[in-house]
Formats: C-alpha cells, structure tokens, sequence
C-alpha cells in the first residue's frame, strides 16, 4: 500500500533567499507546515516524536525547515565533523529529505539529511531492480543549521540550485519523502509517507508524494 502518489505539498515562491541560520523569518510563516506523524510502517507515532516541515523556494534555492518534538535526549555524535559530509549519519538523530527533480525517473533521486549538530550528508541515488547505487562524491553545496529550545528542535537545509539539480518553473511538480529519525531500535523512522516496508526502509519512491512549486 503506498498512499504517496496523491499527498502534495505545496512551496510557495519566495524573493527571499533565505539562508539555513534564518529559522525564524517570517517568510516561513507562507508555507503550509507539513505532518510528520507516522511511523514508516504507518503506525502512529506519539506526539513527543512528531515533527512539521515547510519548504519554499527562490530564484536560488530550496528551503526546508524542520520543527520538531525533543523531549528525549539527543542521539548523536560526540564529535561532529562539519567540515565535509558525514557517511552514516542516518545512524543517529537526523531530519532527512528524498527529492526527485525529474518525476518521470523517480529511481534516481537525491537525499539530504541535517542532524542537531549541524552535521550533514548529500547523496545521489539510483535504484535499480535489485541494488542500490548511491554516489558518495556527489555535492550539493547545501548547508544547514539547528536549534535546540524548551523541547523543540528546529533543523534547516539551503539546497542551491545546480546542474544537478536545477531551478524548477512554477507550476512543475517533483517527487518528494520527508523522514526524521530519533532515539533507538526499529521504532525511531518517522515517515510523512510511510514506506510500509517489511523492515525500515526509507529507499521506496513509489511511496514518495508530491511537491509543487507555487
């Protein structure tokens, strides 16, 4: 059962550029903050693990910002590195995006994570029958940020447009998956379109929903 081909969020255009430090601007306010409530088998997770997200875009960039429920301790690195991305970073707390610019192919997306640390990872990824190609080497330019206050973390990603992934048109329409993952075991992948996997599984694009560009 995949619920995704119908959910879409709708990113609203923006003048601003916004940089990933800039949690609080008001320009946030104009995008319609997207559920994350489920587990990726579909289960409902409970409110302490629930997170929102709002994107938008510039003539730039791509913005997306996570707000989330913190009431547990932190899973994460006791020694981040932020000087280059950070294989493995899906181990421990992240907010993740799967992008998929050209909707026709939704097999070779683009996958971005922040964690509360400020550490991050790009990949770019092929799916094929029965494996997984994904290129390390790839480089998005994105940079990220976060805050930790009175229970809620706020994570944000600036993802520049390249020749990878180009600037899209208003009105164009791409592939997309949330996710964020917290604490420990099989019950830490929340998903805004759950994969309904045998086990965790992020890597389902036919699950992906919707993004339009407004």
């Amino acid at each position: 059962m995949h619920e995704g081909k119908d959910e879409a969020i709708e990113a609203p255009y923006s003048e601003i550029d916004l940089a990933a430090t800039q949690f609080d601007h008001a320009e946030w306010a104009r995008a319609r903050p997207i559920q994350i409530t489920r587990y990726w088998s579909g289960g409902e997770a409970p409110a302490s693990r629930r997170a929102e997200a709002r994107i938008i875009w510039s003539d730039k960039s791509l913005g997306i910002r996570f707000v989330c429920n913190q009431s547990e301790p932190l899973i994460v690195s006791p020694q981040p590195q932020l000087t280059q991305k950070t294989i493995g970073l899906w181990d421990r707390d992240v907010c993740e995006v799967f992008l998929a610019p050209d909707a026709a192919t939704p097999n070779h997306y683009f996958e971005f994570e922040a964690a509360p640390t400020g550490e991050w990872v790009d990949l770019a990824i092929q799916l094929g029958p029965t494996e997984r190609e994904t290129d390390p080497g790839f480089h998005s330019g994105m940079t990220t940020a976060a805050d930790l206050a009175d229970n809620q973390l706020t994570i944000a990603m600036r993802i520049p447009w390249s020749n990878s992934i180009r600037k899209p048109k208003r009105g164009e329409q791409w592939r997309v998956n949330l996710f964020r993952c917290i604490g420990i075991g099989n019950q830490r992948y929340l998903a805004w379109q759950p994969t309904h996997t045998p086990e965790p599984n992020f890597h389902v694009p036919e699950a992906f929903g919707w993004l339009s560009f407004v």
